[in-house]
Order: C-alpha cells, then structure tokens, then sequence
C-alpha cells in the first residue's frame, strides 16, 4: 500500500523538511543583512560601507578627491563605489540563496 502521493513520503516528513528549508533561509536572510561590505574607487580617494539590507553605513573622502573645479570626477567616484558595494551584496545575495527552480530561492 502506498503512502500519500509524495513519492513514499509522509506528510510530517514533508512539513518537516520545509520548516527546516525556512530555519535556513531566515538564518541566511540574517547573516546577510548583518554582512558588511566596504567598496573604494578612485585609488582609494573615496570609500563606502554598505550592510547587507543596502544600507549606505559611512562614505569617506579622501580631501585630495575634492576638486571644486571638477566635482563631476568627485560624484563619478562616489557613485562607482556605491554601485560595486552594491554589486558585492548581491553576490552575497545569490551565494545564500537556495538553489530553487523559478527564482523561488530569492530572499
């Protein structure tokens, strides 16, 4: 006699194995949101520091970036090293998120 149509498994098994694909992704979701990322352009002329919820925590300017004949150079800095810290929790996004089908695993 066969149980349930779950391929041999039960329904407690079933409801087991996806609480604990929740625990992890609610202990991932954690450990990425409390991951910081520091990101610097320019040759280390600016500098940002971003948590894992893309929250910007500190940018630093290095005075010898200020020119106030050319602030264009300034906000090209600030704006590329804010777009690679951004660009560096998004991979620490997709390394933490499970590896389901339809983009399911996304937090």
């Amino acid at each position: 006699m066969m149980k349930g149509g779950f391929g041999g498994m039960n329904m407690q098994q079933l409801m087991k194995q996806a609480q604990a694909m929740q625990q992890k992704m609610a202990e991932d979701r954690q450990k990425l949101e409390e991951s910081v990322v520091t990101a610097k352009s320019g040759g280390d002329l600016v500098e940002v520091t971003m948590n894992g919820k893309y929250e910007l925590q500190s940018i630093k300017i290095n005075p010898n970036a200020v020119d106030m004949d050319d602030l264009e150079m300034l906000e090209d800095l600030v704006m590329a090293a804010v777009n690679d810290a951004n660009a560096q929790i998004k991979t620490l996004e997709e390394e933490l998120a499970p590896k389901l089908p339809n983009g399911m695993g996304a937090f």
